[in-house]
Formats: structure tokens, sequence, C-alpha cells
């Protein structure tokens, strides 16, 4: 096991390279100059002169592109064209808010979508069956911006049942510890808070998270199906072993991989791809952050926050990889 990991660890420093290299040109593929084009048409001689120089732009490519690698392996992932600060220490509350959303959003497409496609093969063409997976084909295909503004015009608006924005009550925050509003009302001691902040994730993260739930449903049916013909678990039911133990305990664990691939990239397009419901929800996450970034030409944020959602995607698959090796053994034995 010990190898394996060295052997997925080693086999990253290739993919990252390739990132930091994508990464690194965004500002050079821009037409003209790269300062110029970062301050805007009304920048002062001076102001380019000192962004030049900041950046290194006057320098040659190979020459930037080490000074570029050398200042992320410190930490310093820039300065923020808008509001003059650090990125390292402005991006962590946004990138905190996007990770609250995508677990409590993937915690609800796993549970739901796990045991939705474990029931619909273990009860296979029964009406549960039909119906989950009828629910699964829509929710592939519904938009998440549709679905975000009816969660928001039923729930919100006219039950009145949850929060339609934000992350927390505006007239009673959440005293920012580690930006990750569930631990920090847990840190201090404020129940009420914590259920004020699960309120208010409901939404969004079910709107965030269908898709991904649906995806998985109809994996976990087809992998089940699979393993459900096998060999040992038609032994384990001649043996007298019960359905709830043959399906849970024999079955799901050998019809696991494909699944957790499925999470694995689920995982990493929520960090990324969470733009819309961030933005319906006045979710202040990563997605809104660099969007923001955007309209504002901000681009060594662009950078930033490309460079950082990145490699938590890269870093996701080499998690699910050695979880493949835990759950199979041959898998690090090969």
């Amino acid at each position: 096991m010990f190898q394996y990991t060295l052997r997925r660890l080693f086999m990253l420093i290739p993919v990252l390279f390739g990132m930091s290299v994508i990464v690194f040109a965004i500002v050079h593929l821009i037409p003209g100059n790269p300062a110029e084009t970062m301050l805007g048409e009304r920048a002062t001689p001076e102001a380019i002169e000192r962004l030049t120089q900041e950046y290194g732009l006057n320098e040659p490519l190979p020459t930037q592109y080490v000074l570029y690698v050398k200042n992320i392996l410190s930490g310093d992932l820039g300065t923020s064209l808008r509001s003059k600060r650090p990125i390292s220490e402005e991006i962590w509350p946004y990138l905190a808010a996007t990770i609250e959303l995508a677990f409590a959003s993937m915690l609800f497409a796993v549970v739901i979508g796990v045991n939705a496609g474990i029931i619909s093969a273990w009860r296979r063409q029964s009406w549960f069956d039909y119906v989950s997976m009828l629910i699964a084909l829509i929710g592939v295909s519904i938009p998440v911006f549709w679905l975000g503004l009816m969660e928001q015009w039923i729930f919100a608006n006219e039950l009145h049942w949850l929060p339609s924005t934000g992350r927390d009550n505006a007239r009673d925050p959440v005293q920012a510890i580690t930006h990750l509003y569930l631990i920090d009302s847990l840190i201090a001691g404020r129940w009420d808070q914590f259920l004020d902040v699960v309120r208010h994730l409901i939404l969004p993260s079910i709107a965030l998270g269908t898709i991904p739930m649906a995806i998985i449903a109809r994996i976990t049916r087809s992998s089940m199906l699979e393993v459900m013909n096998a060999d040992y678990v038609r032994t384990a039911r001649a043996k007298g072993v019960k359905g709830f133990s043959t399906v849970y305990v024999h079955a799901l664990k050998n019809a696991l991989i494909p699944i957790l691939t499925v999470v694995g990239v689920q995982v990493g397009f929520l960090l990324g791809g969470a733009v819309l419901t961030e933005t319906i929800f006045g979710w202040p996450g990563i997605g809104r952050y660099i969007y923001e970034a955007i309209s504002f030409r901000d681009y060594p944020v662009i950078q930033s926050g490309i460079l950082v959602v990145a490699t938590l995607f890269v870093l996701i698959n080499l998690l699910v990889d050695l979880l493949y090796a835990w759950i199979d053994p041959r898998i690090h034995y090969s």
C-alpha cells in the first residue's frame, strides 16, 4: 500500500506541472501588454510600469514561469488588483463557503443516490425501480438555475420554511474562526446558529446535488445489478444470509469502485461548477469570487482561483485512487 501511494504521488508531478503551465499562460495569452490589459485602457504609464515590475512581465517567459512557481510554493498567490489584498488571505473564506456547500451537496447526493440505486437493483423492475430511475432521469435533465429558482419560490417565498439566500442569519452572524460555519458555530457552542446554518444549506445543496445524485443512483444501480448476479452473492443467499446483509455487506463493497469514481469526479465538478447555484442563492463561494474577478479583469485572482480549484480536483482524485486500493487490495498488488 505504501509503494502504491508513492507511485500515485509521483504521478501527480506531471499533472501539477501541466496545470501550472496552463494557469500561468492565462495572462500571457491575452493579446497586447498583459499589464495594460489588467489595469484597463485608462491606466497611467506609471501604473503599467509598476505592475510590469511587480509581476516581472518584462522578463523572459521561462524566468517569469520560474518566479510564478516559486511564489506559489512559498504560499504567495499574488495581490488582488481590485481589493489590493493578498489573495492567499482573501481566498480562504470564499473557498471555505464552497467546500461547505459542496460537502452538503455531496452528502445529499451520496445518501439518496446510493440507497436509491441499491434498492432499485435489489427490487429490479418493481414500482420503486421505475419511479427512482424516472426521478434520476428528470434530475439529470433539470437545469440547476431553474431548480434553484423553483426551490426559492416554493420553500422560501410561498411556504416560508427555509431562507432563500446567504449562509447565516444577518442579524446574528456566525463568528468566523475557520470560516466553515458549521464548525464555527459548534466551536462557539451555538446550537441555534448551527441549525440556522443547516437551514441555509438545505436549498442550495439540494439544487447543486440533484444532478450528482441522479448520476450516482444510475451508476449504483448498474454496478449493483452486475454484482448481484455474481457467484459469491448466490452462495451467500444459499447459505441463508438475509437479503439486507447480502446487499449491503457482500454486494455493495464489490460494487463501490465505479461508484467511487463517479463521486470523485462529481466532487471536483461541485467545487468548480457552483457559480450558478452560488449566484442564485447569494452564496459567497469561490465560483462567485472568480466570476466577479473576471468581471473586474482581476487576472491574479482568476489565476489563483483556477489553480486552487484545479489542485483540489487533483487531490480529490488522488484520494479516490487511494480508496480504490483500500477497498480492493488487488489494485495495489498489481
